[in-house]
């Protein structure tokens, strides 16, 4: 703070010793040395108050960018919403027209058997009975003759056998 030296305390503490006197200087020295403690408190307090200033000022900085991106990022999801939501509205609204398009195409008369189907090949005429080959339904299988039996008429089909002991 100040450039002094040692010699420069000396002549400064003789001058003080002859006008204060021998009687008063240690009370004074006392008394000065509060003084500068508390001034040195003083600048020591000032210094960490701008720092704390300097440090806030940072903080409110960085706070102000966090809000700036934060604010971005939210309107960025804003605008992907929308765009998500228009795009899930069209496809609903495609997927709503096939549908409908499809009722159509099944509802129409059942003789165009040439009408294309969704897939774009021609549908099946289901107004007419399939043929069959009466060759290979009039020769059971063994699998099929227990499920023929069971699933047929219950009063026709065999009743399980019932023991009765007296």
């Amino acid at each position: 703070m100040f450039d002094v030296s040692f010699t420069e305390l000396m002549v400064i503490g003789v001058i003080a010793l002859i006008v204060i006197g021998p009687e008063r200087l240690p009370k004074v020295a006392r008394t000065v040395g509060h003084l500068l403690g508390r001034a040195q408190r003083y600048v020591n307090d000032v210094k960490s108050d701008i720092q704390r200033e300097i440090e806030l000022d940072e903080l409110r900085k960085f706070k102000s960018e966090m809000d700036d991106a934060a604010s971005s990022v939210k309107t960025s999801l804003r605008e992907t919403e929308n765009s998500l939501r228009t795009n899930l509205n069209d496809t609903a609204r495609e997927a709503t027209q096939s549908i409908s398009n499809l009722k159509k195409e099944v509802e129409t008369p059942a003789g165009s058997a040439d009408r294309p189907t969704a897939a774009g090949t021609p549908a099946l005429d289901t107004a007419q009975p399939a043929a069959t080959d009466t060759a290979a339904a009039s020769t059971p299988t063994p699998a099929a003759t227990d499920t023929a039996a069971v699933s047929a008429d219950p009063a026709t089909a065999p009743q399980p056998k019932t023991s009765t002991t007296p």
